[in-house]
């Protein structure tokens, strides 16, 4: 077995048993029949903190609507965002939107077909760009995700945490050895499938693994406690209250800005506090005091407290209708239709509440 813990046949085989068990077990996605840049670009891009089975429903949708780069370049932000409403981390339709203008203009429609041309590219990154690059132009270039971190670090028992400089310097170079000489997209496509089907974070079952005779980890009896991270995420909460404004058929509206989630998604007037707070609280604040002075508005529903758990926040939201009040908005806030707030992209937790509350005016 030390045989071939260090020579290249044990490379070779290990990815060749991954190509084995690629084939015989992957998942039929419409995005691994092309090899079609565009395709595997947008498809690369949703998955990105999305499950597959949800990335399915938003791929078909966003190729409908955006079949080609084109189309892509052509479109409005807006409605980028609003074929985009739901998934999260909008910055990436917002860079998608922007990278499809920049190929349009700059590379005449067609994708760079080198990893170090993609990297150019606004919102694509060291990920995005192996992945085209293998998958579209079969260059040979290892893509590096959470599901590959996890397989090379149990293969080989790597022990450097793999948010350091050291740790994906070795995982880099272990992932290369092991495609080496083998079909690059191929053999991408299979070791991210594995990833995310076999060896998995939690309750992996090695004793149905092919390569349970071959992984280091498993040898050491490691496998759970790989890979190691250095970094714990910090979580904060933050406390979001949505004033939900009818005045004579409208409600009130504005586009989110820069620096924060949700960049570009238009919302309801907001008060954000530091802790829990009631309704009272919520009218000593500086800004309700702004909008509404000493006006008393009539308060025609408040919701309950809502939890939606982001990567790095916990948000508590609460949602209140008003009426009978003429608020001081300043030019931020846009008059809207009632009828006509579901043009508008707006954050997932403000659909689920229109949802909901059909009436909340009346």
């Amino acid at each position: 077995m030390h045989f071939f813990f260090h020579s290249h046949i044990f490379y070779h085989m290990t990815g060749e048993i991954l190509i084995y068990w690629y084939e015989r077990n992957k998942r039929d996605l419409p995005w691994r029949n092309t090899q079609n840049p565009y395709l595997i670009w947008v498809s690369e891009i949703i998955l990105q903190q999305t499950r597959v089975m949800q990335g399915m429903d938003y791929f078909h949708r966003f190729i409908d609507r955006f079949p080609d780069i084109f189309s892509l370049a052509q479109a409005e932000i807006d409605e980028v965002l609003k074929i985009w409403q739901g998934l999260g981390y909008y910055s990436r339709a917002r860079n998608m939107h922007e990278a499809a203008n920049y190929i349009v203009a700059k590379c005449g429609g067609n994708f760079p077909d080198t990893c170090s041309g993609l990297l150019k590219i606004k919102g694509i990154g060291d990920y995005t760009a192996a992945a085209i690059a293998s998958f579209a132009f079969g260059e040979s270039v290892p893509v590096i995700d959470g599901n590959v971190n996890r397989v090379i670090s149990r293969l080989y028992d790597i022990r450097e945490p793999i948010d350091t400089l050291k740790g994906k310097q070795q995982i880099r170079h272990w992932a290369e050895k092991t495609m080496a000489a083998l079909s690059p997209g191929i053999y991408n496509q299979a070791i991210m499938e594995f990833g995310a089907l076999q060896c998995v974070p939690h309750g992996v079952h090695c004793e149905e693994c092919v390569l349970r005779t071959f992984c280091k980890a498993c040898i050491a009896g490691v496998v759970d406690l790989l890979p190691l991270k250095s970094k714990k995420v910090q979580i904060k909460t933050r406390y979001f209250h949505y004033i939900m404004v009818c005045d004579a058929g409208d409600i009130f509206l504005r586009r989110r800005g820069k620096g924060d989630i949700w960049n570009g998604l238009y919302e309801f007037p907001l008060i954000e506090t530091e802790m829990p707070s009631g309704l009272e609280e919520l009218r000593a604040t500086r800004q309700w005091q702004q909008w509404f002075g000493s006006q008393i508005p009539h308060i025609s529903f408040m919701s309950g407290e809502i939890t939606r758990q982001l990567t790095h926040r916990t948000l508590k939201v609460r949602f209140y209708g008003i009426k009978d009040c003429r608020p001081a908005f300043d030019e931020q806030f846009i008059r809207v239709k009632k009828e006509n707030i579901r043009k508008y992209a707006v954050p997932k937790v403000i659909e689920d509440c229109l949802e909901k509350l059909s009436g909340w005016d009346t």
